[in-house]
């Protein structure tokens, strides 16, 4: 059974969080916020792979927003659990979005079916549609501003 997802303030948590980041390109970006999801048994390592080309194929679907990408992949490409990570970027980077990019937020995602992976998205949406939190987001300089940026959207 998976879990429920009750808000992303119970599973978005300082070990899935990491800001001002160095990386090389967007495949590293989204490798980073992988690793995140693996390090906390949410996702295995095979998921990291399955969300660059799930990129490559989609990429107008990966860059949401102005500078926001959210990589994901399918439930059956590794994901134990319903999980996110969001990094910040010390330098945006192009995702191949000429709309959207360059990108400075990557927020990695996935559930282990498709009811939590769609329920995940929604939720996530919500909170990305109010444009005051990513200023925030963008702004906070640790993991813990961020904890209790999105605590107080939705704790």
């Amino acid at each position: 059974m998976s879990k429920e997802l009750q808000s992303l303030s119970e599973i978005l948590s300082e070990k899935t969080i990491r800001v001002n980041v160095k990386v090389k390109d967007w495949k590293d970006a989204i490798r980073k916020a992988g690793k995140l999801l693996v390090k906390v048994d949410a996702a295995e390592p095979r998921y990291i792979d399955a969300m660059i080309k799930f990129c490559e194929e989609y990429n107008a679907y990966i860059v949401i927003a102005h500078g926001i990408a959210v990589p994901h992949a399918r439930p059956e490409d590794g994901m134990k659990t319903v999980g996110f990570s969001l990094i910040t970027l010390k330098t945006p980077v192009p995702f191949g979005n000429p709309d959207k990019d360059p990108v400075d937020l990557v927020i990695a995602l996935g559930g282990p079916d498709n009811k939590s992976h769609l329920r995940a998205l929604a939720t996530l949406a919500e909170m990305l549609m109010k444009e005051e939190v990513i200023s925030k987001i963008r702004k906070a300089k640790t993991k813990k501003e961020i904890v209790e940026i999105v605590s107080k959207y939705n704790g």
